[in-house]
């Protein structure tokens, strides 16, 4: 299995299933999200770089973590592949929230 470690503060993510983005009324029903081009994407953090370095050297490190389900700017990402799975490669600056 091919293994992919995110350089600077670089992030990599797995796109939600539609599952995972539908939202669920109180009786159940699974109300799935509309397609607009417009909407930011959301995804689950696999794997992040180790930061950046500020004008005097020190290590920023990314505040994102490993399993955080996170909304990011739909233009911001380039999507890869491996094997079947598709992932997203994208500057953390391009994260927009946390979702908790």
């Amino acid at each position: 299995m091919t293994k992919i470690k995110p350089l600077h503060n670089n992030v990599l993510i797995e796109p939600l299933s539609e599952e995972e983005r539908s939202h669920k009324t109180s009786a159940g029903i699974l109300i799935p999200e509309t397609v607009d081009k417009e909407k930011p994407d959301q995804g689950r953090v696999v794997e992040t770089g180790p930061g950046k370095r500020d004008e005097s050297g020190k290590l920023i490190p990314v505040s994102v973590k490993k399993g955080d389900k996170v909304v990011f700017s739909k233009y911001g990402p380039d999507e890869i592949k491996v094997g079947e799975k598709k992932y997203f490669i994208i500057n953390e600056d391009n994260i927009l929230a946390v979702i908790e």
